[in-house]
C-alpha cells in the first residue's frame, strides 16, 4: 500500500467537498461498495425517461401459418390491428338490436328529448305529459312547444346525442346511436391507452376487451344518458396526457448529453431550465375535459385531478433528466403552461357548449339579468349574456347539493365496488305467447344496469394491487389508474345524503380494466419468469378472463331486456338488493 502524502490527502478532502455529478449514488452506497455492495449497473437515461416498446418474436403468427415476412408486418401493425379487432367486438355487441327495447327507458325521458328540442330551438323546450308514449306510438308524436324547461345539466352531452337523433330521427336507434358509437370507440382507447401504459399490446387489448363485456359499461351504452359521454372525454384525456408525457420525455431525452460509452447522462442544464416547448396533445386534453364538465359537472373533479397529475410527471421527468430541484423547475417552467392548457382551454369548451343557449332568447333564464333582480349588483358591467349564464349555473349548483328526494335504486357509494344496489332502467313481465315469451310461467323482460360481477369483484382486488404497487413500488403506471378510480369514485362521498346511483360508477370503469389488466399481467409473471411459472399463471389469469365473459354472456338478458322465463330472471337475482 502506498505512503500517504499531504498531497494525496489534500486531493481526497477536495474529492469530499466536490460537487456530486447529477445520477451520482449517495455516500452511504459508495461507502457500503467497499465491503461488497454491488454497483448498479449504468443504464442509458433515455431508456428511463422513454421506455421502448417491447420487440415481438412474431411466433404467434407463425402459428397460425403466416411466413417470416406476413408475420414481421402483422407484428408491425398489431398495436392497432388487435384494439381494432377488439373495438369491432365491442361494438356489434353495442349496436345490435340498439333499438330494443322500444321505449323511453329510466332517464331517457329527459335527455333525448332535450337533445331534439336543441336541434329545433337551440334550448330546451317543453314537451308535454304524455311525451314518451307518443314518442314511441304508431304513428310516433313529438309533442313539443318552445316554451323553456328548466334543465340542470350542461348541454354538450345532449348536443352529442342530438347528432344521432338528426341522422335517423327521434326513435330509440336515433337517440341511443351516438351512446352506442362513443362507448364502442372508448374500448378502442382503452386498448390503446393500455398499451402504452403497460408496454403490451396483449395487455392492452385485454384491458379493451374486459372493458367490452362489463355489463354497466354495455348497458350504459345501449342507454342515452349522460354518464358514458363523460367516461368517453375522461378516457380521452387520459389517453391524450399519455402521448404527451412520452413526447415530452422523449425532447428531454433527446437533450442529454451522451458520454464515450454511447449512453446519455443525466445533466443539471437540460433537467432545470430546458423549455418543454409547444404541447398540443396537452391541449387536447383540456378540450377533452372541458368537453367532459361541459357534459356534467363531475368532470370537474377529472380536470383538477388530471392536471395535478400532469404537472407531477413533469417534475418526474425533470428529476431523472438530472434536474437538482425538479420541483421548483417544474412550478416554473410548467405549471402555468399546463393550467392554461387544461384549465383555460377546458372553461373555453365549457362556456362555448353553451353557444345555443346564448345566441338564442327563450332559454331558462336567458333574459335574468334584464330582470328587476338582475339589474342590481356589483358586476352589471359584464355582458347580460354571461351574467345570466352565471346566475343559472349557481341555481343548477343548489339544486344538485340540494338533491336528497328518496328513490328506490338509490345508492350509497360504499356499495358501488360491490355492485350492491344496481338500477332498473326497464322491466315487464310478459305472459306467455306476449313479446316473444315463451314459457308457461310467463317471462320477465329486464334491462339492469349492473356491472358484471366476477369482472368488479376481481377488480376490487386489482386495486388493491395497484395501490400497493403505486405506494410501495412507485410504480407511476398504477398511479395513475388510481388517480383515474378516484377521481371518478372519492367525490360522492362528500354527497353520501345526496340522490345519487351505481351507474355514476361507469365513469372510472375502464380505470378499473387497466387496474384488473394490470393484475392479470403479473399474473402470467414478468418476462425472464421461468416457463413453468409463466405457464401456470397464464392458465390461472386465462380461467379468471374465461369466467368474467361467461359472467358476461349469463346476465346478457337482463343488459338487453330480453324476455326469459321467471325462473331464469330469479336465478340472476344473486342477492336481494339487485331486485
Amino acid at each position: 500500500m502506498g505512503r500517504v502524502t499531504s498531497d494525496t490527502t489534500a486531493t481526497d478532502a477536495a474529492a469530499q467537498h466536490a460537487p456530486e455529478p447529477p445520477g451520482a449514488p449517495p455516500v452511504w452506497q459508495r461507502r457500503l461498495r467497499r465491503f461488497g455492495l454491488p454497483a448498479r449497473p449504468q443504464t442509458d437515461v433515455r431508456a428511463r425517461l422513454v421506455p421502448a416498446f417491447p420487440e415481438s418474436s412474431g411466433r404467434l403468427w407463425a402459428v397460425f401459418g403466416a411466413g417470416p415476412d406476413a408475420a414481421a408486418r402483422l407484428t408491425r401493425w398489431s398495436g392497432w390491428l388487435g384494439p381494432l379487432l377488439v373495438a369491432l367486438f365491442a361494438g356489434v355487441l353495442r349496436f345490435w338490436n340498439l333499438g330494443s327495447p322500444r321505449k323511453v327507458i329510466f332517464d331517457e325521458t329527459y335527455y333525448p328529448k332535450d337533445a331534439w328540442s336543441l336541434l329545433q330551438y337551440g334550448y330546451e323546450g317543453t314537451w308535454a305529459k304524455n311525451a314518451n308514449d307518443a314518442l314511441v306510438g304508431h304513428p310516433p308524436q313529438l309533442l313539443l312547444s318552445p316554451e323553456h324547461s328548466y334543465v340542470v345539466h350542461p348541454p354538450m352531452g345532449k348536443w352529442l346525442i342530438a347528432v344521432g337523433e338528426g341522422l335517423f330521427g327521434m326513435n330509440p336507434f336515433g337517440w341511443r346511436f351516438m351512446v352506442a358509437l362513443l362507448g364502442t370507440l372508448s374500448v378502442l382507447l382503452v386498448c390503446r391507452i393500455g398499451r402504452r401504459l403497460m408496454r403490451s399490446t396483449a395487455l392492452g387489448c385485454l384491458a379493451g376487451a374486459l372493458l367490452a363485456v362489463d355489463g354497466l359499461h354495455f348497458v350504459m351504452s345501449r342507454t342515452a344518458l349522460l354518464d358514458l359521454i363523460v367516461m368517453f372525454w375522461v378516457v380521452a384525456a387520459f389517453g391524450c396526457l399519455l402521448v404527451d408525457r412520452d413526447r415530452t420525455r422523449a425532447r428531454l431525452a433527446a437533450a442529454l448529453p451522451v458520454g464515450p460509452d454511447g449512453l446519455a447522462r443525466p445533466d443539471e442544464g437540460v433537467g432545470d431550465r430546458m423549455r418543454l416547448g409547444w404541447r398540443p396533445w396537452r391541449i387536447a386534453a383540456g378540450l377533452s375535459l372541458g368537453l367532459a364538465t361541459a357534459t356534467k359537472w363531475n368532470g370537474l373533479y377529472y380536470l383538477a385531478a388530471f392536471a395535478l397529475m400532469a404537472v407531477l410527471w413533469d417534475v418526474a421527468a425533470r428529476r431523472t433528466a438530472g434536474a437538482r430541484h425538479p420541483f421548483r423547475s417544474a412550478l416554473r417552467r410548467d405549471a402555468l403552461p399546463a393550467f392554461g392548457a387544461t384549465v383555460v382551454v377546458a372553461l373555453a369548451t365549457y362556456l362555448a357548449s353553451w353557444s345555443g343557449w346564448i345566441a338564442t332568447k327563450g332559454g331558462y333564464y336567458r333574459d335574468w339579468a334584464t330582470s328587476p333582480e338582475g339589474r342590481t349588483g356589483a358586476w352589471t358591467w359584464l355582458p347580460d349574456w354571461l351574467r345570466s349564464l352565471w346566475h343559472y349555473q349557481t341555481e343548477v349548483y343548489s339544486f344538485h347539493t340540494g338533491l336528497t328526494t328518496p328513490h328506490a335504486y338509490q345508492s350509497n357509494p360504499w356499495s358501488w365496488l360491490v355492485l350492491g344496489r344496481p338500477v332498473s332502467y326497464f322491466y315487464e313481465d310478459p305472459k306467455v305467447g306476449q313479446d316473444g315469451c315463451t314459457a308457461a310461467e310467463g317471462c320477465a323482460r329486464e334491462v339492469l344496469a349492473l356491472g358484471t360481477p366476477l369482472l368488479w369483484w376481481a377488480a376490487c382486488f386489482a386495486l388493491l394491487y395497484v395501490l400497493y404497487r403505486w405506494l410501495f413500488k412507485r410504480d407511476w403506471r398504477a398511479g395513475a389508474i388510481v388517480c383515474g378510480v378516484a377521481a371518478g369514485y372519492l367525490p360522492w362521498f362528500l354527497y353520501q345524503e345526496r340522490t345519487i346511483f351505481l351507474f355514476y360508477a361507469v365513469v372510472f370503469v375502464p380505470f378499473l380494466c387497466l387496474a384488473l389488466a394490470m393484475m392479470l399481467g403479473a399474473i402470467v409473471g414478468p418476462p425472464g419468469s421461468t416457463e413453468r411459472r409463466r405457464t401456470v399463471g397464464a392458465v390461472g389469469a386465462g380461467v379468471l378472463v374465461l369466467l368474467i365473459a361467461w359472467n358476461f354472456i349469463y346476465f346478457y338478458p337482463l343488459y338487453t331486456g330480453m324476455p326469459i322465463p321467471k325462473s331464469a330472471w330469479h336465478h340472476r337475482m344473486w342477492f336481494e338488493t339487485w331486485v
